[in-house]
């Protein structure tokens, strides 16, 4: 298929560039080392190799939100965005821009994100995961009250917001001792992830912003997969679920939020989103530079689903979500 746009796709800055060193072996490194660091070259020839015509681009993981000190990550998350606009201004016509913000204080991540709209041009923030924070000893996650005005602005701008996995802090990650092989995305990335947004969900926050669009990348971190249970367990006891939220975790799912492909190419578990959520709600990504544009361009193209669904996931979703414009059809 021609004309995908690919939402997933990440850069680092010379000061992030080590954050992605242990999600490669050794051997690996100086090859993601390359990817993560170009945009206008070897990524161009992968796009036009494999017909994709857009990508939207952002820092790599996890960047800003391990950045305990606000006004170092407000400073990475500027530098990081005036960087990434420079380079969308140089090819607007395949690449848009996702913001970093620096949600340790929700005032400057939404003064940030304002900016990054109103003046860089673009089109929605990816943020990878909760923040780590100096004033307190623990992760900041986005259902806290505090971050309430930042999603009144999110809903204000009317822009998507990527929620992006990351490991969970070494104090927090005792499941995982003697197993390091499940941390990054082979298990970790999707549970810290999953759980990030049934916090949000079950908050509340969707009953006061229900014009909030999260996207979750790698086939929805296996949420669409777990929404019967979460929301039937134990059917026969009068109480189940205790949360603020007014409604099922499933509806917040299915009308607030959008999955896309990044990083799980398999034909089986995309029918099954499908079946869950609808063709409409999912999107095609690649996870470049971390993943092979070829081998998600080549599943994709040849998956067994319809040529209406195939192009919904892998272009027209993600004009109407983000707003690209007619220049871009």
């Amino acid at each position: 298929m021609q004309g995908k746009i690919a939402l997933e796709e990440h850069f680092a800055l010379e000061e992030t560039l080590q954050d992605s060193v242990r999600f490669a072996p050794q051997a690996d490194w100086p090859e993601l080392r390359l990817r993560l660091l170009d945009i206008h070259d070897r990524r161009l020839r992968e796009m036009d190799e494999n017909g994709i015509e857009m990508m939207l681009l952002s820092l790599n993981a996890p960047a800003v939100q391990a950045i305990a000190d606000t006004a170092a990550a407000a400073e990475t998350a500027r530098r990081a965005n005036d960087f990434l606009a420079e380079q969308v201004r140089r090819r607007p016509d395949r690449f848009r821009g996702l913001a970093a913000l620096p949600m340790q204080d929700p005032e400057i991540a939404t003064r940030e994100l304002t900016h990054c709209v109103r003046d860089l041009g673009f089109i929605g923030a990816l943020v990878n995961g909760f923040s780590d924070v100096a004033a307190q000893d623990k992760p900041g996650y986005y259902d806290l009250p505090q971050y309430r005005p930042f999603w009144a602005e999110v809903e204000r701008l009317d822009v998507p917001f990527y929620l992006h996995p990351r490991n969970p802090r070494p104090q927090d990650a005792g499941i995982y001792d003697g197993h390091p092989w499940l941390l990054g995305p082979t298990w970790a990335f999707g549970q810290e992830t999953a759980v990030h947004a049934l916090r949000l969900m079950g908050s509340g926050l969707f009953d006061a912003y229900p014009g909030l669009r999260i996207v979750l990348g790698h086939m929805g971190e296996g949420l669409p997969y777990s929404l019967w249970r979460i929301d039937n367990r134990t059917g026969w006891m009068s109480q189940r679920n205790r949360y603020p939220a007014k409604r099922l975790i499933a509806d917040y799912f299915r009308e607030n939020f959008y999955i896309t492909t990044s990083g799980n190419f398999r034909t089986q578990t995309l029918i099954d989103a499908m079946l869950e959520i609808g063709a409409d709600r999912i999107l095609f990504s690649t996870d470049w530079p971390f993943e092979n544009v070829d081998h998600a361009a080549t599943w994709f193209d040849a998956a067994t689903i319809s040529e209406a669904d195939r192009l919904k996931i892998g272009r027209l979703n993600a004009r109407a979500l983000f707003k690209l414009g007619a220049e871009h059809r």
